[in-house]
């Protein structure tokens, strides 16, 4: 094993910290903190309590940011300090100590280095995650409720705020579909590389006979719209449905019409509601994820012409991005990334950091591809 070198890391780590502190732009981001805490401290800003969250919510990113830079900043330099100690003194301990410093801080730096690759149009925004069973029926269903579970356990162990917002339940077990929203500064940039089919393989705790079975789940991930992004949906555009919200079994949770479905009809898509109380709350609801839905289509056909226009027709996402292989081994993997675990059952417990880390790194690669295509 080679020596380790202790000034080479120590370099390493300090280029990556330069690196990431210009990718985010330190004076930038204090002028950012300075004009949110203005708007914090203004007398009506719970007047509107959706702008307040939002503006606190930002304040509060920034502020760590900041502060997550300043923390890299000042450990690097104790622990140099340290390590100088150690070799003064020639003493094993300290410079160990220093050693697995240094690897920690490198870990960190890792972590805020992902930060910077969250470059895209949207990917500041909250997210809007939808989950729907596919091929493989009463398996698929239950495959996306085990996915539901695990995206709001992930949710839950990074403190962010996540609420489900619809759910329609399947006859025998699991869901047909849901949909939940993650309020949370960057997460449509983190979730968004979760969009795709997800596949899988176990022996079929529904099948007598034991059966293997492989069933797939797709997730559809948009960024929440705001104000400013214009989407206009005339009404002449949508059929707007109410009916009785429903819990699992088809068991009923109240007795007025408060649950609304809303169709699109240019483009036949359908979003539902019933979590809020009344029909004007979940109708509000459910054309914000509407508005959320046609944004990202219509970015999606900018997109397309751009690369129609540069004459790349290759897809970026293929249809199925990951396999959760139960049986016969306990594997799963990313296809595009190549990221994998055997350990299964801390991943649909919301485990998944590795590889949203590794998906957004991925793509942040193929949009550098791209670009100088």
């Amino acid at each position: 094993m080679a020596e380790f070198d202790f000034s080479q890391a120590l370099g390493e780590a300090r280029t990556k910290y330069e690196t990431i502190a210009k990718a985010l732009n330190v004076d930038r981001l204090k002028a950012q903190i300075e004009q949110l805490e203005e708007e914090a401290s203004a007398p009506d800003l719970w007047d509107d309590q959706e702008n307040a969250q939002d503006v606190t919510t930002r304040l509060s990113s920034a502020q760590a940011q900041l502060k997550h830079l300043d923390t890299a900043q000042q450990r690097l330099e104790d622990v140099e300090t340290l390590f100088e100690l150690g070799q003064e003194e020639a003493d094993k301990a300290t410079m160990e100590e220093a050693r697995k410093e240094v690897d920690a801080i490198q870990a960190d730096l890792a972590q805020m280095e992902i930060q910077t690759l969250l470059d895209g149009e949207y990917d500041s925004r909250s997210a809007v995650v939808t989950i729907r069973s596919g091929a493989g029926g009463v398996d698929a269903a239950d495959f996306a409720q085990m996915l539901l579970r695990m995206y709001l356990r992930w949710a839950e162990r990074n403190g962010y705020k996540a609420k489900v917002m619809d759910t329609s339940y399947a006859e025998e077990a699991g869901i047909k579909s849901a949909t939940f929203q993650v309020n949370e500064p960057y997460a449509y940039g983190r979730l968004s590389v979760e969009g795709g089919t997800h596949r899988l393989v176990r022996i079929s705790p529904f099948d007598n006979q034991g059966r293997r079975q492989t069933s797939f789940a797709a997730v559809e991930v948009v960024p929440l719209v705001k104000e400013t992004d214009h989407i206009d949906i005339p009404d002449s555009d949508i059929r707007v449905d109410t009916y009785c919200s429903s819990g699992p079994g088809g068991q009923g949770v109240n007795t007025t019409y408060s649950a609304v479905r809303i169709t699109h009809l240019p483009t036949n898509i359908v979003v539902t509601m019933q979590d809020e109380r009344s029909q004007i709350q979940n109708r509000a609801a459910a054309m914000a994820v509407l508005q959320s839905r046609l944004l990202v289509l219509r970015h999606e056909e900018e997109a397309k012409k751009k690369k129609e226009l540069a004459g790349d027709i290759k897809a970026s996402w293929g249809d199925q991005m990951r396999s959760y292989v139960l049986h016969p081994y306990q594997m799963v993997k990313d296809l595009r990334t190549g990221y994998e675990t055997s350990q299964t059952q801390a991943v649909f417990d919301g485990d998944i950091d590795g590889f949203i880390d590794a998906g957004i790194r991925w793509r942040h690669e193929q949009r550098r591809e791209e670009a100088q295509a």
